[in-house]
Parts: structure tokens; C-alpha cells; sequence
């Protein structure tokens, strides 16, 4: 499944704007406008990813005191 499919199934507010460095990448994110997720698979997905909960830094340890963090 596709991340972009995901975000396109939470609601007309959100607007992915995925990178990438391949054109079959690009032919991907595309073809996710098609895919459409059952209620059950996007609840199932809500509950493995909550909102407001993160997990870890967003840079190593290392690399912060160079980021004046």
C-alpha cells in the first residue's frame, strides 16, 4: 500500500507533495490517487500510527550539537 494512498484518504485539507528521485517512483505516487483504502484498513492504520506520538530524534545524536540543537 501506498503512503501517498493513505494521506490522500485523510480528507480533502491534505495535499502530499512526496519527493522523489526516479520516474517510476513518480508513476507510483500518481497511481496512488487511484488506489481507494477500505474504512478497515485505514481505522487499522490509525491505531498503529497514532497522531501527536513520535518516536526518536529527528537527527542522530551526533549531528544535533552541529544543528545548534
Amino acid at each position: 500500500m501506498s503512503t501517498v494512498a493513505w494521506l490522500l484518504a485523510q480528507g480533502g485539507d491534505v495535499v502530499p507533495i512526496p519527493g522523489t528521485k526516479r520516474r517510476s517512483y513518480l508513476e507510483q505516487n500518481c497511481a496512488a490517487a487511484d488506489v481507494r483504502l477500505a474504512k478497515e484498513e485505514i481505522e487499522s492504520l490509525a491505531r498503529a500510527f497514532p497522531l501527536n506520538v513520535t518516536a526518536g530524534t529527528r537527527y542522530p545524536e551526533k549531528q544535533l550539537p552541529g544543528l545548534g540543537i
